[in-house]
């Protein structure tokens, strides 16, 4: 008998910033195991294996706040591999490895590119997530892509607020 295949998701959240640029932007993306500092359902990040800033590299992300059970004391937990990092392009792309959140076959690239006004001159960037996955146990696909969503608005308003701090 052959076994069913179930359809993949994709999806994609955007993410418009009016004064930072690429450039200002892309440090605080590029440093993978600093993500609890701009998502607010994650506690803790840190690396378990493999080098900061190079392909292979395993961040460990932790969450109590994460849950979408009843058991507010339940952590919710995923380990996720850097698969490319092009600082260049600024585009930083990972997988989620084991998790008890109900990922499976997750893949998302994140990156930040100029946002251009309607006489071509660059004013500000665009931050772009966009993932393809396997179903999530328990989600539908709307519910990822808005959580997806909130989690990019998030970063963007707090990169904002750091560069603003910084030059300001």
């Amino acid at each position: 008998m052959a076994e069913e295949t179930l359809p993949r998701w994709e999806g994609k959240a955007i993410a418009e910033l009016k004064e930072p640029t690429p450039d200002q932007v892309w440090p605080f993306l590029a440093d993978f195991c600093n993500i609890h500092k701009l998502l607010p359902t994650i506690d803790t990040c840190h690396r378990v294996d493999g080098v900061p800033g190079q392909p292979g590299l395993v961040r460990y992300c932790a969450s109590t706040t994460f849950n979408n059970d009843s058991d507010p004391s339940k952590l919710k937990w995923a380990n996720e591999r850097l698969l490319m990092i092009h600082p260049s392009d600024k585009c930083v792309s990972y997988e989620v490895l084991d998790n008890n959140v109900g990922f499976k076959n997750y893949v998302a690239t994140v990156r930040v590119m100029p946002m251009e006004d309607g006489d071509g001159k660059t004013n500000g960037c665009i931050i772009e997530w966009s993932f393809v996955s396997d179903p999530v146990e328990g989600w539908g696909l709307q519910d990822l892509c808005s959580y997806i969503d909130f989690c990019l608005q998030s970063m963007a308003k707090k990169i904002e607020s750091a560069i603003q701090e910084s030059s300001g």
